[in-house]
């Protein structure tokens, strides 16, 4: 096969690419990832780069010759950030929680008797009656420590120092060291999301957050969506379902390689990692298809996958670690619903009634307390992780998070995160922005813009309004922001959705909204969300402000409490085993809800009685 030359700009990278290639999978096979939402069909028009001096779609190009090619900095992933709390932040409330540190890896000292003429048991056999008197069971030894055995147990007259990892069910040596060990023992809690990754390092023997990192999930150039990206992988068979993998695991390894460099601490120091994600997710990260979630009766092929070895998977941690999944609870509501209720402590909640949301791509709901839990995932769609929007953009620095508009003129006063240059609208953003345009006139209850008003805010295009955030230049932007009716209407679909799930829980426990005491939002989304505007376009339920508490992201929260306290497995488990789930898609109830709820707020006003008396 030919070999064409791709030079990226302006990274001045030069790629070898086998002609007749598409260029989006070609740059991203070869660690240069370009947003593509719409999984590279060309729909969302995401992947813009400049060929030779012409602007194209990535997913579009096929690489038939030596060309450059200039990727702006919005179409790149690897630019965009995540929006983490501080090392140490996440994890007051969870030392403060826990009884005593119990990490999932441990060591221990050995001081062995050494073999004689007379006393000759073997080697293995005098470390597992040790380790028996210990742990009070037998435990299993690596392939790696075995070997090592017999020299090190030599080496300091049978005083030797053992790594032991817990899976869950039983405890393995992974690493042995002559008399006392000198390296760190450190534990990785991972959260995959759909969208963004997020790690955590922690010394497991003194409790300490080390350092963490997030970015962009590379999946992403396969879709923006689980479902996209099943479809991709299903298409493409066993290779399709590798690179989703792989996808999966560089994003994380490149988070470790930060890491280390913050650290200045070495791979193998890690010696356990706890992953929660959705069901999706987890499938994609394990290597394990989930073609079957896709379609009725929407199986997945496990709950609880079995711990696998760092090696297995080609995590850049210790070879031999263990990686444990947070058990799943059904097709679409995953491990990181399990670690979300695990760290806000909602199965242990005594008579009070909580809605806990996870609002992303897939809003994950659940209602519930220690007596009896409820669970449903509804399709949200990507408009709240700022994609499927023309302006859209992620919670990151110059992300438009707050609107004000003047009813006579309709001119707006943006807020940025971070006080930057405005360069699109994040989720957030968005709620704040149709709440707002619906208050001063700019849009109907069914998202319609007003076509009467008479200002340069108000454009038309081939019949289709939009109106002007912000003009190129206005605040040192260097685009115009818009919002157009078509985000509009991906917006009240994807509140819509939200609102239906959590009005057919309610529906199936008897209860109406009144009933609800708590309301938990998980997630980063969450963290610039303004309640009242939220309630005002009928995504949240219209009851006491009072009732709504952030908690960030309690699934990376409750991977690390796992991985600090492992008698955790046993809350994890009967935490996923102890929700029932509504398959949404079963009977026409949730679509009723859904049409209903397509409107600003509601079709049924009576829903929101503080708002309309």
């Amino acid at each position: 096969m030919a070999l064409c030359t791709v030079t990226i700009l302006p990274d001045d990278r030069v790629l070898e690419v086998e002609s007749g290639s598409l260029l989006l999978q070609a740059c991203f096979s070869q660690g240069v990832a370009i947003d593509s939402p719409c999984g590279g069909r060309g729909t969302c028009k995401k992947c813009r780069v400049i060929v030779d001096g012409k602007e194209d779609l990535a997913c579009k190009v096929i690489v038939d010759r030596d060309m450059s090619v200039e990727i702006p900095e919005d179409s790149r992933l690897q630019k965009q950030q995540v929006l983490l709390d501080k090392p140490g932040e996440g994890l007051r409330a969870l030392k403060w929680e826990l009884k005593a540190l119990n990490p999932i890896a441990q060591r221990i000292t050995l001081r062995l008797d050494m073999p004689t003429l007379d006393e000759n048991t073997n080697d293995l056999d005098r470390v597992r009656i040790a380790l028996r008197k210990h742990f009070g069971a037998d435990s299993l030894i690596s392939l790696n420590a075995l070997q090592r055995l017999p020299e090190v147990m030599r080496e300091q007259n049978g005083v030797i120092t053992a790594t032991m990892v817990f899976n869950g069910r039983f405890w393995k040596m992974i690493e042995i060291v002559s008399g006392e060990a000198q390296r760190p023992l450190c534990g990785l809690a991972i959260d995959i999301g759909t969208t963004t990754v997020a790690i955590s390092l922690v010394n497991l023997e003194t409790g300490v957050e080390l350092a963490k990192r997030g970015r962009y999930n590379l999946q992403s150039v396969f879709g923006s969506d689980v479902i996209s990206r099943m479809i991709y992988a299903e298409e493409k068979g066993d290779d399709g379902l590798q690179q989703l993998h792989k996808a999966s695991i560089d994003t994380i390894n490149e988070l470790i390689e930060g890491l280390l460099e913050a650290t200045e601490l070495q791979r193998t120091d890690i010696k356990a990692a706890v992953v929660a994600g959705n069901t999706v997710m987890t499938h994609f990260f394990m290597g394990v298809s989930p073609k079957y979630l896709r379609l009725e009766p929407y199986i997945p092929a496990a709950i609880e996958f079995p711990s696998a070895q760092a090696r297995r998977l080609n995590l850049g941690i210790h070879p031999d670690a263990f990686v444990m999944t947070m058990p799943n609870v059904a097709s679409y509501v995953g491990g990181d619903i399990t670690a979300g209720v695990l760290a806000t402590g909602l199965h242990e909640i005594q008579g009070d009634i909580a809605l806990f949301l996870d609002i992303g791509t897939n809003g994950e709901l659940v209602l519930g307390n220690a007596e009896w839990m409820m669970t449903c995932a509804c399709s949200a769609g990507p408009a709240f992780e700022g994609s499927g929007i023309a302006c859209g953009m992620r919670a990151m620095d110059g992300a438009i998070n707050a609107v004000e508009i003047d009813p006579d003129t309709w001119e707006p006063r943006l807020s940025t995160i971070a006080q930057q240059p405005p360069a699109g609208i994040c989720g957030s953003g968005l709620i704040d922005v149709l709440a707002k345009m619906r208050a001063a006139g700019v849009i109907d209850r069914s998202g319609l813009f007003n076509r009467k008003a008479e200002t340069s805010r108000l454009r038309f295009l081939d019949g289709e309004a939009f109106y002007i955030l912000a003009y190129a230049g206005e605040y040192g932007n260097d685009k115009e922001i818009f919002l157009s009716e078509d985000d509009a209407k991906n917006i009240l679909r994807a509140k819509g959705a939200v609102f239906a799930g959590i009005k057919v829980m309610l529906d199936n426990a008897g209860l109406d909204f009144s009933a609800i005491d708590r309301v938990i939002i998980a997630g980063g989304f969450g963290s610039f969300i303004n309640v009242s505007d939220a309630i005002e376009i009928g995504l949240l339920p219209d009851i006491d402000e009072a009732k709504f508490s952030y908690v960030g992201n309690r699934s990376l929260h409750g991977a690390l409490e796992l991985l600090l306290d492992r008698a955790k497995i046993h809350s994890c488990r009967d935490i996923a085993n102890g929700m029932t789930y509504l398959e949404l898609s079963n009977g026409n109830h949730f679509m009723e809800e859904f049409v209903s709820a397509m409107f600003i707020p509601h079709t049924d006003l009576s829903l929101f009685p503080n708002r309309y008396r």
